[in-house]
């Protein structure tokens, strides 16, 4: 009787176990599943850093702030280290579009040129300008648009690849560009608008482009090394990190 009862007691160890077993196996392959879908959905993707100049920052080390250096706090020193972002030959007459020191965001500064910057914006950690061809206002001010309607990263996305697939949103002319400086601290030189720490990172679109129709690969495969980014979609673009070689 005892041994009988032993016995039972094993058996349903067992069986619990197997149980338990085949419980993780399930919530092994759900939790898999979940990854793999969503890394395969452009959609949920998170906003791609060469749309606005909302780089990532976080691998950036932060810098000593120079001598001389001093806080990016009025309309005047958001123009001047946002032009920072434009090559160096444009800059005297180029577009500003951001924020105001009323908090409005209109143009900082008219230009006459190709190119329109936008500035940073102060209400955001770190420092973020860019400067792109005018060409892809259209594109650009669509997103400002459908932020400020509360539109999530991934809605503003299926929207914009709707309406580029449709011919409602102009994307401009393939290989219009993109210029990104970007970096954490929120200082700079008042005499050259250079921003403490800041790096470049340069873009060029080339909507519905792929690896295959460009012959770049879809990640970086070496420092410096360009390579096309949401291939096949509206957004699909040429990235380039360049080197950032350290100050003598």
């Amino acid at each position: 009787m005892v041994w009988d009862q032993i016995n039972i007691f094993r058996i349903k160890q067992l069986v619990t176990i197997q149980i338990l077993l085949h419980m993780i196996r399930y919530l092994s392959t759900i939790i898999l599943l979940l990854l793999l879908t969503a890394c395969n959905n452009p959609s949920e993707k998170e906003e791609p850093t060469s749309e606005t100049p909302e780089t990532e920052v976080r691998d950036l080390e932060t810098p000593e702030i120079p001598e001389g250096f001093v806080e990016i706090d009025s309309e005047e020193a958001r123009i001047a280290t946002a032009l920072m972002a434009a090559p160096e030959e444009s800059r005297a007459n180029c577009t500003v579009i951001g924020y105001n020191d009323a908090g409005e965001f209109v143009t900082l500064k008219e230009g006459t040129n190709e190119f329109i910057c936008l500035a940073d914006d102060p209400n955001k950690a770190g420092f973020n300008a860019a400067c792109y061809h005018k060409d892809l206002e259209p594109f650009m001010a669509r997103g400002r648009e459908l932020r400020k309607e509360g539109k999530s990263g991934g809605e503003i996305f299926e929207i914009r690849e709707e309406e580029a697939k449709s011919g409602k949103l102009d994307m401009g002319k393939p290989g219009s560009t993109l210029h990104i400086y970007f970096g954490k601290q929120t200082q700079y030189n008042p005499e050259t608008s250079e921003v403490a720490g800041a790096k470049y990172r340069y873009v060029v679109y080339l909507p519905f482009a792929t690896s295959e129709s460009t012959g770049l690969p879809e990640s970086p495969i070496a420092p410096n090394h360009p390579w096309i980014m949401n291939p096949g979609t509206h957004r699909a673009h040429i990235m380039i990190s360049p080197i950032n070689e350290p100050k003598e």
